[in-house]
């Protein structure tokens, strides 16, 4: 059975620009970074383009490494339509 590609929501795809401004601000390159956390750079690159989501432990240590908050990752990131529960 062939699997539908996923389609990256506008948060995760705020999250993953934020990613790469905060790996670019310290000067880290997708390799460097990946090697700090025992990673592949590929997985970087996927991290910072939204095709991969990132665990909950994944996203504290890139957030560590690159000096930001976790909240900081979601900062202005737009809301998600909710989905209306039927009674």
């Amino acid at each position: 059975m062939k699997k539908t590609p996923r389609r990256v929501n506008d948060i995760d795809l705020h999250v993953s620009i934020r990613l790469r401004a905060a790996r670019r601000e310290v000067g880290l390159s997708q390799t460097d970074a990946a090697d700090k956390l025992g990673i592949t750079f590929q997985q970087i690159q996927k991290y910072e383009n939204g095709s991969n989501r990132i665990t909950a432990g994944k996203m504290a240590m890139l957030a560590n490494l690159y000096g930001v908050s976790i909240p900081w990752l979601f900062d202005g990131a737009p809301v998600l339509k909710t989905l209306a529960r039927a009674s």
